[in-house]
């Protein structure tokens, strides 16, 4: 069974949670239900608290949050995966400044770099869960639930 685990970046006054767009040429065209938290694999003997903390740093380029997180559960998407995520207050995450990783990938026997994540957004609630990989948006509602 593959596991992921995330985080889900959130800042007050009018409820705002920061998402992320995959990069690449799969996800080029793709907008309502292919964004996610910020998220990667649990490696072996990890625990998902702290793969979600490595996961973003690696995928955003900035240092896990300080905290204090609220564990939002899990949820398991259409393929089987099960993902973990942790909210936690950030309302410094500056979008414009993510430094995503380049991955490849093999189109017609060339490879070519994409960054991992091509984008990522402050968004209110509402938003987020028609962005969000369907699957995904009930860690939004439990943040919201949680924030009354």
């Amino acid at each position: 069974m593959k596991r992921s685990a995330g985080l889900l970046p959130f800042r007050r006054g009018s409820l705002e949670v920061l998402i992320a767009h995959p990069g690449g040429p799969v996800w080029a065209r793709r907008h309502e239900g292919a964004w996610s938290v910020i998220k990667g694999e649990i490696e072996d003997g990890e625990d998902g608290f702290t793969a979600a903390q490595r996961e973003f740093t690696e995928e955003t380029g900035w240092p896990a949050p300080a905290g204090p997180y609220e564990d939002l559960g899990h949820t398991v998407l259409k393929s089987g995966k099960h993902i973990q995520a942790w909210s936690v207050e950030a309302p410094d995450l500056d979008p414009a400044s993510l430094a995503a990783p380049l991955i490849e990938v093999t189109i017609r026997g060339q490879i070519a770099r994409f960054p991992e994540i091509d984008e990522v957004r402050w968004m209110v609630p509402e938003q987020a869960k028609v962005l969000l990989n369907p699957a995904q948006a009930v860690f939004v509602e439990r943040l919201v639930a949680m924030e009354g």
